[in-house]
């Protein structure tokens, strides 16, 4: 299987997992997939979030999914205990459809990590 079948098959994966898990079998999209990766980040449980915390959350997610490639780095936690990063790398200018990929490519690594793709 070449890389970009075996990306497509771990994302639909990761997609039908957690939409089962999490939106009751609705189909979740990429942002909806960042938000839950932000809430597992942050390690303080399901509860309500404030539009502003909820962009903060999607941030997170972002800087901790590309932070193997060098893009980020974590900093500390603040004294509410979010997570902050630093910037390593200025991101490329990519493409909506490479920064796709990239994103999609981040997410299955960061799953892998988890052992999610194990029975």
């Amino acid at each position: 299987m070449n890389k970009s079948a075996e990306l497509k098959q771990k994302w639909e994966f990761v997609v039908d997992k957690l939409s089962q898990q999490f939106a009751d079998g609705e189909k979740l999209t990429i942002d909806g997939i960042i938000y839950l990766i932000g809430v597992q980040e942050l390690g303080q449980g399901h509860r309500k979030f404030k539009k502003d915390e909820k962009i903060n959350l999607m941030h997170i997610a972002i800087c901790k999914l590309l932070e193997p490639y060098g893009y980020y780095e974590f900093d500390f936690f603040d004294n509410d205990g979010w997570p902050h990063y630093k910037i390593q790398t200025q991101l490329p200018n990519l493409k909506p459809g490479e920064q796709s990929v990239l994103i999609k490519e981040a997410i299955v690594s960061y799953f892998e990590t988890l052992d999610f793709f194990n029975p």
